[in-house]
């Protein structure tokens, strides 16, 4: 299945990996590498991911990695909506899903 990253969830991950850098530029780009390879095997198993307490909705899921939570959709494909840290609240205009 194919996977797709909004626009939100790209810029989410390049602030997050240039926090990272701050303290170490190799860390960075191995968090990011691990991520899109998490995210990658969602083409095999894209239902893999929990679907989000909060959300309630199937479609609707996320993958927790590290401290970190990666919120997708599944339809025809898998659309990135966005990555948090765990401990930030998530917002409903964050996933712009009309059919939640």
């Amino acid at each position: 299945m194919r996977r797709v990253w909004s626009p939100l969830a790209l810029e989410r991950v390049k602030d997050f990996a240039r926090y990272i850098a701050e303290d170490n530029p190799a860390t960075a780009g191995q968090w990011v590498d691990d991520l899109f390879a998490t995210v990658e095997r969602l083409a095999d198993f894209p239902k893999s991911g929990r679907m989000i307490p909060e959300v309630g909705a199937p479609r609707i899921r996320e993958l927790i990695f590290g401290t970190y939570r990666v919120i997708y959709s599944v339809k025809d494909q898998v659309g990135v909506l966005t990555v948090r840290r765990s401990s930030q609240l998530l917002r409903m205009s964050e996933i712009g899903d009309d059919e939640t």
